[in-house]
């Protein structure tokens, strides 16, 4: 294919992909640039001046750049980008680059810089109110793409078109707890905001009412969900998805297990006391906005799984991917 346009825009928000840094967003914040659609023409002024459908920095009085860091939806091959000043004229960047990196996991915004980043687009002239596409021609698979913007400015949205290619470690495997699955909601200890049904419902979330979410919490507790899985199962690898959760997702979070064919888990204030619960994902940091895919090396039967986010906060997937077993 000629035209890299046409490949898959790996950093898309309908792909996965989200803006996981910035060091600056004063007027338009910056996850605008990975939504999938075109941007819009604003016409509105707000409290710090004209609105924009993009991601835009105040005027830089000071020597520097300003950037954005995007954790791609899958990692890939990026075959070219796109940056699009659409609807910015007289606030668009002269000049842009970009960079690539690969990591394993999912590290905090604080963590970005210290990646080792190799260049994919030199710094290149930008024009106003422009698709400016550049062509990448470099075959390595990376999983995070940082924009920078020279000297500063607005961008309405950054394409990162390429080949995915995801990790074959999490390939396969069936949504044990999936509600099409036969999966269900046993108990909850909060759902102010949000069912924690909602966690197990088909596809991805399209924005944060479509996950659960709970009250904050101020006694020094915890809140956490409990589900059934529809299929008994031994479990390969899991997904804790804090899609759209920004300012709300949990600190931390767990993943625990058990096989309680013989116990009553519908009855949760005796269950937690009979079940032998084992860890899945043992209590770990939550990133806000992210897929969290996680490996998992316990090969028990599980029928149930809680999930615990410490104190509080939303979701927006939960995932079990596992090879079922007959029942007993």
């Amino acid at each position: 294919m000629t035209d890299f346009r046409g490949l898959t825009d790996l950093a898309s928000r309908a792909f996965g992909g989200s803006v996981v840094a910035a060091n600056d967003e004063f007027f338009a914040p910056r996850e605008n640039l990975v939504r999938p659609e075109p941007p819009q023409a604003v016409h509105t002024f707000g409290h710090k001046g004209k609105e924009y459908d993009g991601w835009e920095t105040r005027r830089r009085r000071e020597p520097g750049s300003d950037w954005a860091v995007v954790r791609l939806g899958e990692p890939g091959v990026v075959r070219g980008v796109v940056v699009d000043t659409a609807f910015f004229t007289g606030n668009y960047p002269p000049e842009v680059s970009v960079e690539a990196a690969v990591v394993d996991g999912y590290p905090a915004a604080d963590e970005l810089p210290a990646l080792t980043w190799t260049t994919l687009v030199e710094r290149s002239a930008a024009l106003g109110d422009t698709a400016n596409a550049y062509p990448v021609a470099d075959d390595r698979v990376w999983t995070h793409v940082r924009l920078t913007i020279h000297p500063d400015g607005g961008v309405a949205r950054f394409r990162v078109h390429g080949e995915a290619r995801p990790d074959p470690r999490f390939a396969g495997g069936t949504d044990l707890a999936a509600r099409e699955n036969g999966g269900s909601l046993v108990a909850c200890s909060d759902a102010f905001y949000g069912s924690a049904a909602r966690l197990i419902e088909p596809g991805r979330a399209r924005h944060m009412g479509e996950g659960w979410e709970n009250a904050r919490r101020r006694d020094g507790g915890n809140d956490w969900a409990l589900f059934r899985l529809g299929l008994p199962g031994l479990v390969r690898h899991v997904e804790l998805d804090t899609s759209y959760f920004l300012g709300n997702a949990p600190g931390e979070f767990r993943l625990s297990g058990c096989s309680a064919a013989g116990a009553d888990l519908d009855d949760p204030a005796e269950a937690f006391d009979e079940v032998a619960w084992f860890d899945l994902v043992p209590r770990r940091p939550a990133r806000p906005d992210t897929r969290h895919r996680f490996l998992v090396a316990e090969h028990r039967t599980v029928t149930h799984v809680r999930v615990d986010v410490y104190p509080d906060g939303g979701m927006a997937r939960l995932r079990v991917w596992g090879d079922p077993v007959p029942a007993p």
